[in-house]
């Protein structure tokens, strides 16, 4: 073997725990299009506080790139967040949720039991999940752009800080939204200018010069500390809707996406460095991220596999993006208080979009290793009943066709 041969051969040195780089800075702001919809809904619908819902997210942040040490995604929990902002229940409704999800995922996950269940959740059904997220990922992103989310419709605008809403008869969230899609795959690959640092620092260009301008006027700088339970106690009327109406339908989507889906796709891209990224990890994460929202009055939040896609497209690696992002946000929150939301107001819809949209796309090709028929129909199944229902169904179903199709007696 010749020296160039051996020279190839040789197994590359593993990355620092923590790096602090523009690929790090860009993978942190990868998934702001799954955080910030989300959030700014229920901060203008539900009456969540500002302050102690985007300090919790940086503090979960800065907590989970220290303990997993590679890039952690934090995500709102989509089933909640989206049926409050659709209903407009009270923050103390949501607060609540975030008690019981604490509490049932701390014993699933502090007794194991997460462990013995994923045992019995097979590969295909994984992919499922991943392609079907991947896929109300994209559309969602889709929806962004031309203005029909739920938080737009609601706002009665496709990009409700904009001064402009059209050009003809184009609106104009689809304009922007092209053009980022356009710079996003030319710089994807791009290590000097990151594809995500453009497209967000783009939209915020963009919202100087053509947004309303909404807050920005007011933002004063000071040191705000958070309030203890803003919204006051949860009553138990508002512990029991919480049960019934918000967190059982949450669970099987958590346990499925941001549980079994999440380990498995960092075991792919961190087969070495994310070995902490386990089953039991990931659930007393979450449960200690969702007590800390309890008592800030901010949302429920997971480690979506969605978020970390995006996060591992546009460039993070390591833990170091999460201090990143957690840094961010810690300080725009003590520093801006409720006036952060004048910050947020200037990135155009259409640009959380297009993050939505390659991270869905780079969720979806996990489905690429899937060999046999029955394999692939499993998880197309799964992406067809989530579409018509939602996540946890199709998740319930997948495990019971899986196993329904070992039998050689069924062919598909």
């Amino acid at each position: 073997m010749d020296k160039k041969q051996g020279e190839s051969l040789k197994v590359p040195d593993r990355m620092p725990v923590f790096c602090f780089n523009r690929m790090e800075f860009a993978g942190s702001l990868g998934d702001l299009g799954t955080i910030l919809p989300l959030a700014i809904g229920m901060i203008l619908i539900n009456g969540l506080n500002p302050l102690g819902l985007f300090l919790g997210v940086g503090v979960y942040y800065v907590l989970s790139g220290l303990y997993f040490k590679v890039t952690t995604p934090v995500e709102p929990m989509k089933v909640i967040g989206a049926y409050a902002i659709a209903t407009g229940i009270s923050a103390s409704q949501i607060q609540a949720s975030s008690l019981w999800i604490f509490l049932f995922l701390l014993v699933i996950g502090g007794t194991g039991i997460i462990t013995l269940i994923g045992r019995y959740i097979p590969k295909p059904v994984i992919r499922g999940v991943q392609l079907s997220t991947g896929a109300l990922l994209i559309s969602q992103g889709v929806k962004l752009m031309l203005g029909t989310s739920k938080f737009q419709a609601l706002k009665a605008a496709a990009e409700p800080y904009l001064s402009i809403q059209s050009i003809g008869v184009v609106p104009v969230g689809l304009i922007i939204g092209c053009v980022l899609g356009v710079l996003t795959l030319l710089l994807l690959e791009n290590k000097r200018m990151p594809a995500a640092i453009v497209v967000v620092g783009a939209g915020l260009l963009t919202g100087l010069f053509f947004g309303t301008r909404e807050g920005l006027d007011q933002i004063q700088l000071g040191f705000t500390l958070p309030k203890f339970l803003p919204a006051g106690i949860p009553s138990v009327n508002d512990f029991t809707f919480a049960l019934l109406i918000l967190v059982l339908p949450q669970i099987p989507m958590t346990l499925g996406n941001a549980v079994m889906a999440n380990a498995d796709l960092s075991a792919q891209y961190f087969p070495e460095d994310g070995r902490r990224v386990t089953y039991k990890a990931l659930c007393i994460s979450m449960a200690l991220g969702n007590l800390m929202s309890f008592f800030l009055g901010g949302m429920p939040m997971c480690h979506g596999a969605g978020g970390l896609a995006s996060r591992y497209r546009f460039g993070g690696r390591t833990g170091g993006s999460n201090l990143i992002s957690g840094a961010i946000f810690i300080v725009l929150a003590l520093f801006l208080g409720e006036h952060f939301m004048g910050i947020l107001y200037l990135l155009p819809m259409s640009a959380l979009g297009i993050l939505l949209i390659f991270a869905g796309a780079q969720l979806s090709l996990t489905l690429l290793d899937m060999k046999t028929r029955k394999e692939m129909f499993v998880a197309i199944l799964i992406l067809g009943i989530t579409l018509a229902a939602n996540l946890a169904a199709g998740f319930i179903v997948g495990i019971a066709l899986y196993y329904m199709l070992r039998s050689e007696k069924l062919n598909v």
